[in-house]
């Protein structure tokens, strides 16, 4: 405080300055061990992955013995709880098939949509017919595994969906939920198209697709082709590799700029590659020994380089005959190993050359399909996968099977949405500077160590760049293919304060109207019990330093963190209050907001003019994502501040603001 002209001002600096001395004795300033954070937080991850894989073996094991027990009955009737169908009537009322009353209430654990914790639902694709034979007695055995559900997320309420598909093509998702079709009353969805369902089917593959495109195959039977094409490059995934080769007299490669080697199955090869097939046409005789000779030849190339899967190989024929078996062709390049296995799909209604394609399957262990109309293609290309999933179940293989993190279709309306290709990330693509893949080569291949480098992040949507000097730590996450990263950039990012307050008056410099903590961080963990998840991270953090929840787990150290931020940052109310007292009418013109972050995720906030005077009506709140902590990611502001020079100001100007100025003028 000091006294001019009478009136009293108050010094934030000094004040400030007094309150950390209070505490300087009991502070002390730690440097982050990398590597021992790294492993520590590997051990967390690994115990976290083995809990997920031991409820998905207790749904194996409850899935087996189900299926054991059940006798196949043709003429079952049995009402299910159908997703899409739950909860509807009819015109005059009633309850229609498959529609029975399913109570659904809000959660908030998953994300407040409307769920039955008790029961799973049943979604079947708009193309099948949900009251097949074969459909009804899958779902009717499979009812028990919705006490195993309940069970598993008893066991860890961390978990989310939970989920059984069936190669029959039903999908049972627990909790139950409803789902909408599209505006044209379609769910495309399959589960037989899902990476998690192929990947855990069948093993990586070379895939050769070979497409006869000569005269007879003019009209529906090249646009059947053309789909069938389409959907098998749907159940290839991100291990697999492929081409595709078009045939008449001649061999076209659909792409011809990869003409002689296969490319890896990724969601951009594949659109590439769906765009070329609409420049097919018909003409022509269709030599398919050459076509066959081509295919063999590539496949045993690509294999030689060791850059493919080296795994499964495959040949996938779409055709609408063929006037010879090729035997001599097949003992030349297949026989006896018989390693690339041959899937002929038979186009149109025409069966006079079924035989000779039945053939080349039964003698190449494949396996042979007819697709007469659009609708029989995402049905019939499926097969193939239970071909190649048989190796597996002779070995009684129970391997699990962890796919990248990937983006899925929404529960809400089911629709198949080509997924954009960041939805799984390679790191190349996130530290791009790391141009000797140093640093992703060491983790691809599960090693312990260090890296550093100079990297530059875009912020703010890509309009503005920080410059970092980054240090990686790394090392492998056991029972899983995962590696862990930490990179903490040099400088602020390698200490961290370790403060010493009272719990009481931590929480009372808490509780103050301007402080608020970062929502989608976890101080706590509310999702472990049902009676915390309507807790804020604040009411959890005082039960928990009260002492009456000591069921609920929190992040003492971080707590501990934040309640000395919020002691030591105390002191502003007083500065800003003082400030509003002594504003006269011309001074501070245009301040309207004062704010202050911290790492913990605390911030102080204090408006100089009442709300709905403010320039930005979104800065600081919750529509403002660029402007909050969020669970990703730390303000825009925050991040601009704590990466300059020490002792500089950041001055931040909208960048719409000289378009505004001449709009003006």
């Amino acid at each position: 405080m000091k006294e001019e002209n009478g009136e009293t001002h108050f010094n934030w600096r000094e004040a400030e300055a007094r309150k950390y001395k209070e505490f300087e004795r009991a502070v002390r300033v730690d440097e982050i061990d990398g590597l021992r954070l790294v492993k520590r937080l590997a051990e967390d991850m690994e115990e976290m992955f083995h809990k997920k894989a031991q409820a998905m073996k207790r749904l194996v094991e409850a899935a087996e013995e189900a299926h054991l027990q059940h006798e196949e009955d043709p003429n079952l009737q049995y009402e299910y709880f159908n997703a899409v169908l739950i909860n509807e009537v009819d015109k005059e009322g009633n309850r229609v098939e498959l529609g029975g009353e399913f109570i659904l209430q809000p959660n908030d654990h998953f994300n407040n949509l409307s769920v039955n914790l008790s029961l799973s639902v049943v979604q079947v694709p708009t193309n099948m017919y949900n009251k097949d034979s074969a459909i009804v007695n899958g779902v009717y055995w499979s009812e028990a595994l919705n006490k195993v559900f309940v069970d598993n997320f008893e066991r860890d309420p961390s978990l989310i969906w939970q989920y059984f598909g069936s190669a029959k093509g039903f999908f049972r998702q627990y909790p139950g939920i409803k789902w909408k079709p599209d505006e044209h009353g379609v769910i495309a969805f399959d589960c037989r198209n899902r990476k998690w369902y192929i990947q855990a089917a069948t093993s990586p593959k070379d895939v050769v697709i070979l497409v006869d495109v000569s005269g007879s195959m003019k009209g529906l039977r090249l646009t059947i082709a053309r789909q069938t094409v389409s959907s098998i490059l749907d159940t290839l995934g991100d291990d697999d590799f492929f081409n595709i080769i078009a045939y008449n007299e001649e061999l076209h490669y659909v792409e011809p700029c990869l003409n002689g080697t296969l490319v890896q199955a990724d969601v951009p090869n594949k659109d590439h590659f769906r765009e070329h097939l609409d420049k097919l046409f018909a003409q022509g005789i269709g030599m398919l020994d050459i076509a066959l000779t081509e295919a063999f030849n590539l496949l045993g190339d690509f294999n030689e380089t060791g850059r493919g899967s080296e795994c499964s190989q495959a040949i996938m024929l779409v055709t609408d005959g063929a006037v010879d078996t090729y035997d001599a062709i097949f003992a030349k390049y297949n026989w006896p190993e018989r390693k690339v296995r041959i899937f002929p799909y038979l186009i149109g209604r025409e069966s006079a050359f079924a035989d000779n394609l039945k053939w080349m399957a039964c003698a190449n262990k494949g396996y042979f399909t007819q697709i007469s109309t659009l609708a029989d293609v995402q049905e019939n290309v499926m097969e193939y996968l239970h071909v190649l999933s048989r190796p597996k179940v002779i070995d009684r293989e129970h391997d699990t099977v962890w796919t990248e993190a990937y983006i899925d279709s929404t529960y809400g309306d089911g629709k198949k949405r080509r997924k954009p290709n960041y939805s799984s990330v390679d790191l190349s693509e996130v530290e791009w500077e790391d141009k000797d893949d140093t640093l992703r080569n060491a983790m691809v291949n599960r090693k312990t160590g260090t890296f550093s480098m100079e990297v530059k992040k875009s912020v703010d949507k890509g309009k503005r760049v920080l410059v970092l000097h980054n240090d990686y730590y790394y090392t492998d996450i056991k029972g899983t293919p995962f590696s862990l990263g930490v990179a903490l950039s040099r400088g602020h990012g390698k200490f961290f304060f370790r403060g010493n307050v009272t719990v009481e008056e931590g929480l009372h410099d808490l509780e103050h109207p301007d402080v608020a903590l970062a929502d989608e961080w976890t101080y706590c963990n509310t999702d472990e019990h049902p009676e915390h998840r309507y807790l804020s991270q604040i009411e959890a953090i005082k039960l928990y330093l009260n002492g009456h929840e000591p069921h609920l787990q929190c992040d003492k150290e971080l707590i501990q963190e934040v309640l000395f931020d919020a002691v030591v940052t105390a002191p502003l109310e007083a500065y800003w209050t003082s400030l509003v007292l002594n504003k006269s009418e011309n001074s501070d013109k245009g301040v309207e907001i004062a704010y202050l972050g911290t790492r913990t995720g605390l911030s102080r906030i204090n408006l100089f003019v009442v709300p709905d005077e403010l320039t930005n009506l979104d800065f600081l709140t919750a529509e403002d994502k660029e402007g909050v902590f969020n669970a990703d990611h730390f303000p825009l502001w925050y991040k601009r501040a704590a990466e300059q020079v020490p002792g500089t100001f950041v001055y931040s100007l909208p960048f719409n603001t000289g378009f505004a100025l001449e709009n003006m003028t």
